[in-house]
C-alpha cells in the first residue's frame, strides 16, 4: 500500500508530535530518523514522518536533508506533504522555516501554503497572524529566553516575511471560523495579489479542521502538528483511508530512564516534581569541558541504583546558567558538548539493560537516537498532547518517548512510566 501522507519534520520531537496527532485520527503511521535509504521499510504505513536534525542546522544543509526527504516521500507515493515545525515557530533569524518552504514549494509546483503552528492543546493559539503561548505572545512567553532560538517577536507575517523573498499574507480567525470555502476564497484572494504563504489564524481544535479541510488539494502545507489534525479526513472522504483500531502500547522489558537535556521551564518544573525517590544526577558541562569521561560516570552511576525505579540524568538548568555556560564556552559548543554525552550515555545504559527511555528536548532526543542507531518507530499510545511512547523498529527493541521541552504537565515524567506500566 502506498504513503497518503508525507511528512518532513526539523526535529525528532517535533516529528513524534505529528505522528502522534495522525494515529490519532486513525492513521497508521512510522516515523523514520533521519532521510531514509531505498531498503528503508515501513510496512503498511498510511504516513510517514521523516525526522530531521535541521532546525538550528546550516540553511543550506536543512534544505539538502529537506529535499532529499521529499525525493523518497515522493518514491513513497505521498500524496501531500508536510513541512512541520515546532508550535512556537522557533527558528533563527535567516531560517530554517523559510527556506526550507521555498524549496519544498518550488520542487512540488507550490504557488501557495498555509502556514499555522496552532496547538491549542499546548497552549499555542494564532489570532490576528500574532502566536500565543498561553495568555501570553510569543514574545513574551519563556520562549524570548530560549537558548538557541529566541522568539522576541510574535508576528508570524514578519518572522516568515524575514526568511523569505515571497509575500506573506493573512487568513484571519474571522475567515476561518466561516469554514473551509471562505477560507479557499481568501486564499484564492491571496494568490492572486502575488501571496505564496498564508498565515492562518486558530483558536481551538475546530479550527485546525476548517484549515485542514481547505487545504484537502494542497500539495504543500506548512505548520505545527495541529495543522494536520483535519488531513486524514481529507483521504477517508475520498475512499482512501477506513478506519484503523488503537495504537499498540510498546511491550519492551527493561530499565527505566529519564534523559533531560531541554533547559525549558516546563521541563524544569517536570525534573522538580519528580518522585523524591528516583535516582537523580545533574550533567557538569565543566566536567565535559575537562575531557573527563562523564558519560562513563554517569552509566556507572546509573547502573548501580536499585532497579525497581527510574533513574533521572539531565543537564537541565535556569536561564542564568545557561547563559553563563553559554559565555564561558561558546553557544554552539555547549550544546554540543550536552548532546554529544547525551548519545553515549544512552549508549551504555541501553548495553546496561535500559531499555524504556523518556528523552526531554528535541536536540536532545535528536542525538540520543542517532547514537541509538534507530531508524525507524512505531508510534503508540499518547502521553500527554503531542508526546507518545512509540516502539523502535529493529533489535534489540525500545520503548522511547520523545518530549518537545516545552510539552506535558508537572506530574509527566511519573504518568509516562504509569501510561507504559
Amino acid at each position: 500500500m502506498a504513503v497518503l501522507l508525507g511528512a518532513i519534520a526539523d526535529d525528532f520531537t517535533g516529528a513524534t508530535d505529528l505522528a502522534n496527532t495522525l494515529v490519532n485520527q486513525g492513521m497508521r503511521a512510522v516515523q523514520v530518523i533521519g532521510v531514509p535509504d531505498a531498503g528503508t521499510d515501513v510496512g503498511d504505513a498510511q504516513a510517514v514522518v521523516v525526522a530531521l536534525k535541521s532546525r538550528t542546522a546550516p540553511v543550506a544543509q536543512a534544505v539538502e536533508q529537506s529535499l532529499a526527504a521529499l525525493r523518497w516521500l515522493r518514491g513513497q507515493g505521498a500524496r501531500q506533504i508536510v513541512q512541520k515545525y515546532c508550535s512556537t515557530f522557533d527558528s533563527r533569524a535567516t531560517g530554517n522555516i523559510g527556506p526550507v518552504a521555498d524549496a519544498l514549494a518550488e520542487a512540488l509546483g507550490a504557488d501557495f501554503a498555509i502556514v499555522c503552528p496552532a496547538f491549542p492543546a499546548n497552549g499555542r493559539t494564532v489570532y490576528q497572524g500574532h502566536l500565543f503561548v498561553g495568555a501570553d505572545l510569543l514574545s513574551d512567553s519563556p520562549m524570548k529566553d530560549h537558548p538557541l532560538t529566541p522568539m522576541r517577536d510574535a508576528s508570524l507575517i514578519r518572522l516568515l516575511q524575514a526568511q523569505t523573498p515571497h509575500k506573506v499574507g493573512l487568513i484571519p480567525w474571522q475567515v476561518v471560523r466561516q469554514g473551509a470555502g471562505a477560507i479557499r476564497a481568501r486564499v484564492d484572494a491571496l494568490r492572486a495579489e502575488g501571496v505564496r504563504y498564508g498565515v492562518a489564524d486558530a483558536l481551538d481544535e475546530d479550527d485546525l479542521r476548517r484549515i485542514g479541510r481547505a487545504a484537502a488539494d494542497h500539495a504543500l502545507v506548512t505548520g505545527g502538528s495541529g495543522v494536520a489534525m483535519g488531513l486524514p479526513d481529507n483521504f477517508r472522504s475520498k475512499g482512501l483511508l477506513g478506519a484503523t483500531g488503537s495504537p499498540a502500547m510498546p511491550r519492551v522489558a527493561g530499565r527505566a530512564v529519564v534523559l533531560a537535556g531541554s533547559c525549558s521551564a516546563a521541563t524544569r518544573a517536570q525534573i522538580a516534581a519528580a518522585p523524591a525517590g528516583w535516582p537523580r544526577r545533574r550533567i557538569d558541562v565543566n566536567l565535559i569541558a575537562e575531557d573527563r569521561d562523564v558519560a562513563g560516570d554517569l552509566a556507572d552511576w546509573a547502573a548501580a541504583q536499585p532497579t525497581d525505579r527510574p533513574v533521572l540524568i539531565h543537564a537541565s538548568a535556569a536561564p542564568d546558567e545557561v547563559a553563563e555556560t553559554q559565555a564561558k564556552y561558546g553557544v554552539d559548543r555547549a550544546g554540543a558538548m550536552v548532546e554529544g554525552v547525551m548519545g553515549a550515555l544512552a549508549v551504555r545504559l541501553r548495553d546496561a539493560g535500559f531499555a524504556r527511555m523518556v528523552v526531554a528536548g528535541g536536540e536532545t532526543s535528536g542525538a540520543v537516537v542517532s547514537a541509538l542507531g534507530v531508524r525507524a518507530m512505531r508510534i503508540g499510545p499518547e502521553i500527554a498532547p503531542g508526546v507518545p511512547w512509540t516502539e523502535s523498529l529493529g533489535r534489540p527493541p525500545l520503548a522511547l518517548a520523545l518530549k518537545s521541552g516545552n510539552f506535558g504537565g508537572r506530574d509527566f515524567l511519573a504518568k509516562a512510566f504509569e501510561v507504559l506500566g
